[in-house]
């Protein structure tokens, strides 16, 4: 709408200065959709003009509306009728002008109308994944995933330059636990012998640990031990804390082993990203990172940043700052999470000229990056305090929140193969079984079987990214999949009509009428209208949820989009329709609308089938 602002704000101020003589700025043109109950496209709140008017709201409503649709302005007459209700007025714009925007939608490339140049050619990097190679991926890493990757592109389509990262946590205490758990009990178990991917066969082991490290604790209690020094003293811990220290010194058999245990791991990351859709440019690794971090502790301690306590771990105290006091390196000399981000975000601001930096973290890591920023500028690093971090809510089921170490965590590919499971199913439903083993369908079981997962896949990411990034949020399969309502299969269902139609209008390129033999065949009606007004909502969508970081913008839009196309859809016809105009007119404006949500959607990363 910023076109039909800019021109209405414009005449609006020759119409104040005209009738009343003053001169109006920005801020006293307040422009607003009109109101579902009343006649109109936009209204304009005119109390502002009233005083220096010396007239009622009303009247002054009336009188600027008169003017607006006055002969005497020739150029960029927009405004075809109007109605005063008290201090608004409610202006109807001219099927002209709807028609113009049409094709402007229809001729521009849609980012040319969404980009904002004054980021044009800046670098913003965004992280997300983060994932442990103790286990595998689960339900809070796809909301992450998804968050993150959405994110990357709808910013990428405001005009910056994104390169999507992550940090891969491969050394500490947890990976340890796996790597004493597979030397114990594994028995020279792999991927292969097994048949399990890499990911799942090391975080059973990641379970293995600690159902055996919970009987130990338990045995030391029972003969006596207090439950704190039990869990510091049994013989399981202390191995794995011996296994840390000795991966940090370099021993080359702990080493080796994590080396080949990563691996297993990192093969079924792969498997996994590749069938949530999502990738990324340069993902860094704990281990390489965290050198540079105990370096710029060390640095930080000398220059009198941080200090030693007497059993030799080195802390950082915030307390001028509001928080307390931060752990940055143990009594043994290993590092923590916040050591390994400080050499983290010291190496990406030298490989990459980073504008803004965006952390996709969740919730419960709100403390931490607060105190990365302060600590990142107590180092000198310039980047320090324009740190972002994407703050999100947690993920549960019906069936309440997930534990990993007590293996009841919902697995990431599990929970996708379902979906994809559920949604074949459901169109297993809807057609013949007979048909579809025999090839009788328009669709065959190879190509069934790809609209089930572009279906189940769609239907996740939509649910999780349709809700505020910002709270927690209840993800329900069986509704995720319906496909009536505020889903991705809606959406994907409303693309495919559209295609379908296409498809039997038998022609390949659809010509635009005029303006002019659109309003000889009747005009527009309530619901065409309708349409190109959400259209030319889109480009504003799109920089909104740019500003606001937030995919639902975007889910929301589609969702109203797709409502109003089958609103529409059936109420009017497109192919049967006598007048070749209006059916033309029609036909351009199901494309547009296909064309809009294929873009939307792939700003969230979700597949659109061309039949269903």
């Amino acid at each position: 709408m910023s076109k039909l602002e800019n021109i209405l704000s414009q005449q609006v101020k020759s119409a104040v200065k005209e009738l009343y003589g003053m001169e109006a700025d920005d801020k006293m043109i307040q422009l607003q959709k009109t109101r579902p109950e009343f006649e109109g496209n936009i209204t304009l709140v005119v109390f502002p003009f009233v005083k220096a008017a010396r007239k009622a709201p009303a009247q002054v409503a009336s009188e600027i509306g008169a003017w607006l649709v006055n002969d005497k302005i020739v150029n960029d007459k927009i405004v075809n009728k109007f109605n005063a209700v008290q201090g608004f007025l409610n202006l109807t714009i001219a099927d002209s002008f709807w028609l113009e925007q049409l094709q402007s939608i229809v001729s521009e490339p849609i980012n040319d109308k969404i980009v904002n140049d004054k980021i044009i050619n800046k670098l913003m990097m965004v992280e997300y994944s983060s994932p442990n190679t103790n286990k595998p991926l689960h339900l809070g890493h796809v909301r992450n995933n998804l968050l993150g990757w959405s994110i990357a592109k709808i910013q990428e389509a405001n005009g910056w330059k994104v390169v999507k990262t992550n940090i891969v946590n491969d050394r500490g205490i947890h990976i340890c636990k796996s790597m004493l758990a597979w030397l114990k009990f594994g028995n020279g178990e792999t991927p292969e012998s097994s048949g399990k991917k890499g990911d799942h066969l090391i975080g059973d082991y990641y379970v293995r640990f600690d159902k055996e490290y919970r009987k130990q604790v338990a045995e030391l209690m029972a003969n006596g031990m207090d439950e704190e020094n039990a869990k510091k003293e049994a013989p399981l811990m202390k191995e794995a804390q011996a296994m840390l220290l000795k991966w940090e010194q370099g021993d080359k058999q702990v080493r080796d082993l994590w080396a080949k245990m990563n691996s297993w791991v990192y093969a079924g990351f792969d498997e996994t990203y590749r069938m949530m859709g999502v990738s990324f440019d340069k993902i860094y690794y704990e281990s390489n990172t965290y050198l540079e971090g105990k370096s710029e502790v060390e640095k930080g301690l000398a220059a009198g940043q941080f200090y030693r306590r007497e059993d030799g771990s080195v802390w950082a105290d915030l307390t001028k700052d509001g928080l307390d006091e931060k752990l940055l390196l143990r009594a043994d000399g290993t590092s923590v999470y916040m050591t390994q981000d400080i050499g983290t975000a010291k190496l990406r601001y030298q490989d990459f000229p980073i504008d803004k930096m965006v952390y996709v973290v969740g919730n419960e890591q709100e403390y931490h990056f607060k105190v990365l920023s302060i600590l990142l500028d107590r180092l000198g690093f310039p980047f320090g305090k324009e740190l972002v971090h994407f703050s999100y809510g947690m993920v549960e089921l019906p069936n309440g929140k997930m534990k990993s170490r007590e293996g009841t965590v919902v697995d990431a590919d599990d929970l996708m193969a379902q979906m994809i499971a559920d949604a074949k199913q459901i169109y297993l439903q809807k057609n013949d079984q007979s048909q579809i083993t025999n090839n009788q369908s328009p669709m065959t079981n190879d190509q069934c079987d790809e609209v089930a997962r572009m279906v189940g896949l769609g239907a996740l990411k939509y649910f999780i990214l349709k809700v505020d990034p910002r709270k927690n949020m209840l993800f329900n399969p069986e509704e995720s999949i319906d496909f009536n309502g505020n889903t991705g299969p809606f959406i994907q269902y409303t693309y495919a009509r559209i295609q379908s139609v296409l498809r039997k209008s038998n022609s390949k390129a659809v010509q635009l009428p005029t303006a002019q033999r659109s309003n000889s065949a009747s005009g527009l009606n309530a619901k065409e209208l309708a349409l190109i007004q959400r259209l030319c909502d889109y480009p504003s969508v799109v920089r909104q949820a740019g500003d606001e970081f937030s995919p639902a913008v975007i889910c929301n839009y589609a969702y109203a989009l797709a409502c109003d196309f089958n609103s529409f859809y059936h109420d009017y016809s497109i192919l049967n329709e006598p007048d070749e105009a209006v059916r033309a007119l029609r036909l351009t404006l199901a494309a547009t609308v296909a064309k809009t949500i294929l873009h939307a959607m792939n700003l969230l990363g979700i597949e659109l089938p061309e039949r269903m």
